[in-house]
């Protein structure tokens, strides 16, 4: 009711249009994302078969990639185990491949502890990196149950931190935790995974603090560091002769405010990370379909393999309409 009596009132931003430049491309590029080929790779079936290592017992009948591949697939296309066990093969068939394919019950067994082999990262050069993190949802009654009914909440929560690239959507690491882990604590995980230069590192007021200046630093020491300080932020007891790139953004605030600080360090491009994220819970869905945590930590590094692999094959390249 507040919002409805003081509509006439509200000061109206109006909604920023963009209009797609490349729309036929990227038209082709949405309907190869349901090509069943793109996702079985040549390397894959290369090494679908793992060698003989002359050990006792039984050895490996599928190689890591081949159940990777599966759990790929279950993923791209919103498939149960069966269902998915049923697509290999049929795809097997269609390409006259005589490969055995698993059961359900092995691609369940053995993704629990998989090791994804996918790099997420497949461009070289250096790379502005955007860092933030969602949740998941794993298991328990939803909101609207415990709206209606009551109850305590019992829906477990993991929190997912991407580090993306900016300028081309990429995933260039991701990690998944408990939902008590903190943001900033993730930084040095994410960084360690990605073995390109890193120009920037852009995060939200989440990240602030000397420590995540000193993670970065440690990393990449001539990166610049673009987090936006809290509100109450003081410049340290060296500003005057060694200020620090923290104390810099400090004293640019005082001088121009928060949003002229943006305009000038383009704080904006952080937003694409936000954005990496819907794409996620679009594509993929807002929860985990695995029970256990390392299942749960190969489910999401295998997604994310699956998002780089749709956007690799097609962006939308926009301009702003005035």
């Amino acid at each position: 009711m507040p919002y409805k009596a003081n509509e006439p009132r509200r000061h109206k931003i109006p909604k920023a249009r963009y209009r797609v430049e490349n729309w036929a491309a990227y038209n082709a590029a949405l309907r190869r994302r349901g090509d069943l080929t793109i996702w079985v790779s040549p390397e894959a079936i290369a090494a679908w078969t793992p060698p003989v290592t002359g050990r006792r017992g039984r050895p490996s009948r599928y190689s890591d990639i081949a159940i990777e591949t599966g759990l790929m697939l279950r993923l791209a296309f919103g498939r149960p185990w069966r269902q998915t066990e049923g697509l290999r093969g049929s795809l097997m068939r269609l390409l006259g491949l005589d490969l055995p394919v698993p059961d359900h019950t092995t691609f369940s067994r053995r993704s629990a502890d998989l090791a994804i082999e996918t790099a997420l990262a497949r461009t070289d050069g250096p790379v502005t990196v955007a860092i933030d993190s969602t949740g998941l949802k794993v298991f328990g009654k939803g909101e609207w149950h415990l709206q209606k009914h009551g109850g305590p909440a019992r829906r477990s929560w993991r929190k997912l931190h991407l580090a993306v690239d900016p300028d081309t959507g990429e995933v260039l690491a991701s990690e998944l935790t408990g939902n008590e882990e903190g943001d900033a604590s993730l930084v040095g995980s994410l960084l360690d995974q990605i073995t390109r230069p890193i120009d920037a590192v852009i995060a939200d007021g989440a990240y602030d603090g000397e420590p995540t200046y000193r993670t970065v630093a440690a990393h990449a020491p001539n990166a610049d560091v673009i987090i936006p300080p809290r509100a109450t932020a003081v410049v340290s007891d060296t500003a005057e002769t060694a200020p620090s790139q923290r104390d810099r953004h400090i004293q640019v605030i005082a001088e121009r405010g928060r949003l002229g600080w943006q305009r000038a360090i383009q704080y904006g491009r952080r937003s694409l990370v936000e954005v990496a994220m819907l794409r996620y819970k679009v594509l993929i869905g807002r929860s985990l379909r695995a029970r256990t945590l390392p299942a749960q930590k190969a489910e999401a590094r295998a997604t994310c393999a699956v998002i780089n692999r749709m956007t690799s094959l097609g962006m939308t390249t926009s301009r702003k309409v005035a």
